[in-house]
């Protein structure tokens, strides 16, 4: 991406290589597999040349070492991107035993390495298990929580950042495979590490590599990530997702940016009240409707106490309990789509 004109600096080179500015076409959720090496906002700044709109954002950061599932809103989607925020992710992600980073991860620098000669599955296993569940969890240093800034510019200044815990919900964590052990290097040599391949699924505000920071501290060997894919977010799997360089060939192709529609959001991530062409009219004009019930919400979608109230045409509005009827939140029917 490049910097403002008149700065002065390089401008970074993308793994993509440049792309063809097209046309807006309509709103909806591009879902990306983010290359590694850059970052999220540069995969929205990708977007917005692809899509032909400023309006578009990630849902969920994925940090530069990372690659998969990354969610990114075009025009009146980018309405829904919290919702899409608090869609249960899964991982699969590598944890290197025995060695600590300044960042948790591969990106950082060395902080300790106590080795982690004579660890044993079953104590892994232990471990796995006890972060399992409902957990509190300290956040990354260098995530991208507030703390009057952003904790990891603050951390890249050398500022010594603690940030507090808090809950997270961690519905599976499992190991694949055994402990692949080798020797890597550290200030005062190499020392033994093992290697364990993870698959974590869990909600919203989950740090994996603090999770695997986590599991170091508890086996006494300290950890970082050498890893990390998201593999899904919600519905939306690794399967149906595609690079930027693979939307760039389908628009030099003459085709289209691949959007998931409103509608389809929509139906993956709020239960559903069907209304009549009446009730749809008033909750356009942000009249309260006739309370009735709704259903579960759909698997793997967030726990947001509204629902998509859908007409003949489609979802017309989010709509939540009030006083005993139903209140339009978010109109998602205002006319013609614009960029």
């Amino acid at each position: 991406m490049a910097e403002p004109s008149g700065s002065g600096a390089a401008r970074r080179a993308m793994p993509w290589g440049d792309l063809p500015r097209g046309e807006f076409s309509g709103s909806g959720l591009l879902v990306v597999d983010k290359d590694a090496g850059v970052t999220s906002h540069d995969v929205v700044a990708a977007v917005r040349r692809l899509a032909g709109t400023r309006k578009a954002g990630h849902a969920g950061t994925l940090d530069p070492m990372a690659t998969g599932v990354l969610c990114v809103g075009v025009g009146r989607a980018t309405k829904l991107l919290r919702y899409v925020t608090g869609a249960d992710k899964e991982y699969t992600a590598t944890v290197r035993l025995g060695v600590e980073t300044s960042t948790e991860d591969a990106d950082g620098r060395v902080t300790a390495a106590r080795g982690a000669a004579g660890v044993r599955v079953e104590a892994v296993d232990r471990a796995i298990a006890a972060l399992t569940g409902v957990v509190e969890q300290v956040p990354s240093s260098v995530s991208a929580v507030k703390g009057g800034r952003r904790a990891h510019e603050l951390v890249r200044r050398g500022v010594d950042v603690r940030l507090p815990a808090r809950p997270v919900r961690i519905s599976a964590f499992e190991r694949e495979g055994g402990l692949a052990v080798s020797r890597a290097g550290g200030d005062a040599g190499p020392v033994t590490v093992a290697d364990v391949r993870v698959r974590v699924v869990c909600g919203a505000g989950t740090y994996v590599r603090a999770l695997a920071r986590d599991l170091g501290a508890a086996l006494g060997t300290g950890a970082h990530l050498t890893a990390l894919r998201r593999t899904r977010v919600g519905m939306w799997t690794e399967s149906r997702a595609t690079t930027i360089a693979g939307v760039a060939r389908l628009l030099l192709a003459g085709g289209g940016v691949p959007l998931a529609p409103l509608a389809e959001v929509c139906a993956a991530l709020f239960p559903r009240v069907d209304v009549s062409d009446d009730e749809a009219e008033d909750l356009a004009s942000g009249r309260f409707i006739a309370m009735r019930e709704w259903g579960q919400a759909p698997p793997g979608s967030g726990e947001e106490p509204v629902a998509a109230a859908w007409g003949s045409r489609g979802p017309v509005a989010l709509v939540c309990e009030r006083g005993g009827r139903l209140k339009p939140d978010l109109l998602l029917a205002l006319g013609e789509d614009a960029p």
